[in-house]
C-alpha cells in the first residue's frame, strides 16, 4: 500500500508518519499538545531538527564508514563530510511500505539490500505505531534476511520539544566523555540527569545501565518514557545549547562500537544469525 502520509488518531493521542520520507513523525500529539517539534510540509526530516527518525541497522555514528565484520572491514557511505562519519543508518533514506493502517494502528515495513554497496546486509525492518490504552507505543522489529550471520542495530530519533524550564530526570550507571565528533572515548560513572537545563543543555553524549526509563518534565505536561528489548540498556542525549529540542534516543548499542572493541562491551551490536531478530519497544505516556 502506497502512502505519502498516515495519520493516526485515537483518545487523547495523534500522530502523522511519513511512509515516503524514511517513515519518519512528522507529528505526535497529546490532548492537542505537540511532544514533538512539528516536521514542516516538505522539510526533510533528516537535516529539519524536527520530527522523529528510525536508526538501522546501525545507530548514531561509525568513524569513517567503518564496519569491521569478522577479518573484513566493510566501508559505509561517509553522510557527515565534517566529522567523517557514517551516521544514523540506512532505512531513513529509504521509502517504507504501508502493511496496514487503522485510524488507531500502523505497520510500515521495509527491505533492503546492501549488496550495491559491497556489503552483505539484507534485512526487513517493521515499524509498528499503536495508539491505545492511554499511550503510544512504538515497536520496531529487525530482521536479518540475508545467509550469513552479521552485525545489526536500531534506533529512534526524537526531536521532543524543550521549552523553557524542561527538566529532564533519567537513571543510567556510565556516560561517555566524547571527542569533538562525538565519538565515546572513556566511560565513567553516573547517576543519570535530574534537573533543568544546566543539567543537560549542550549534551550530545551516550548513556549505558540505562534503567530503560525517562522523564521529560515540561510546564505543560509530563512525558514519561518507557523502553524495552534491545533499548532497554543504551540512550543516547543530544539537547543542542541555545535550541529548542531534547532528543533522547533509545538505541541498541554504543556509538562505533565496532571500532571501538575496549567500550563496546558497554553496548555492542547484535550479531544476528539468518532468520533471526532485534527487537525493541518504546510506550510514551503523558500527564498534566
Amino acid at each position: 500500500m502506497a502512502a505519502d502520509r498516515v495519520a493516526l488518531e485515537a483518545g487523547e493521542w495523534s500522530a502523522a508518519l511519513l511512509p515516503a520520507q524514511g517513515g519518519a513523525f512528522a507529528a505526535l500529539t497529546w490532548r492537542g499538545i505537540d511532544l514533538l517539534m512539528p516536521l514542516p510540509a516538505g522539510a526533510d526530516p533528516n537535516t529539519s531538527f524536527c520530527g522523529a527518525f528510525t536508526m538501522a541497522p546501525w545507530a548514531n555514528r561509525l568513524d569513517g564508514g567503518m564496519l569491521p565484520v569478522a577479518g573484513t572491514t566493510y566501508h559505509l557511505p561517509v553522510n557527515r563530510p565534517a566529522d567523517g562519519t557514517a551516521i544514523h543508518g540506512l532505512v531513513r533514506d529509504a521509502h517504507w511500505q504501508v502493511e496496514q493502517a487503522t485510524p488507531a494502528h500502523v505497520v510500515l515495513t521495509q527491505a533492503m539490500d546492501t549488496a550495491p554497496l559491497g556489503i552483505p546486509w539484507r534485512f526487513t525492518t517493521r515499524l509498528e505505531l499503536q495508539l491505545a490504552g492511554g499511550a503510544a507505543t512504538l515497536a520496531l522489529r529487525l530482521v536479518n534476511d540475508g545467509a550469513q550471520p552479521f552485525p545489526f542495530g536500531l534506533g529512534w530519533h526524537p526531536f521532543f520539544l524543550r521549552p523553557p524550564g524542561t527538566r529532564l530526570h533519567l537513571h543510567a550507571t556510565t556516560l561517555f566523555a566524547r571527542d569533538a565528533r562525538t565519538l565515546p572515548v572513556a566511560a565513567q560513572p553516573t547517576a543519570g540527569i535530574d534537573g533543568d537545563e544546566a543539567a543537560y543543555e549542550g549534551l550530545d553524549t551516550h548513556f549505558a545501565g540505562w534503567d530503560g526509563v525517562a522523564t521529560i518534565i515540561r510546564p505543560d505536561c509530563a512525558l514519561r518514557i518507557e523502553a524495552s528489548g534491545a533499548w532497554a540498556h543504551n540512550l543516547q542525549l543530544f539537547a543542542p545549547a541555545g535550541g529548542k529540542v531534547l532528543c533522547i534516543e533509545p538505541v541498541s548499542h554504543l556509538p562505533d562500537a565496532p571500532n571501538r572493541p575496549a567500550l563496546a562491551t558497554f553496548g555492542p551490536m547484535t550479531m544476528l544469525l539468518p532468520g533471526e531478530s532485534l527487537d525493541a519497544r518504546l510506550r510514551l505516556t503523558a500527564t498534566r
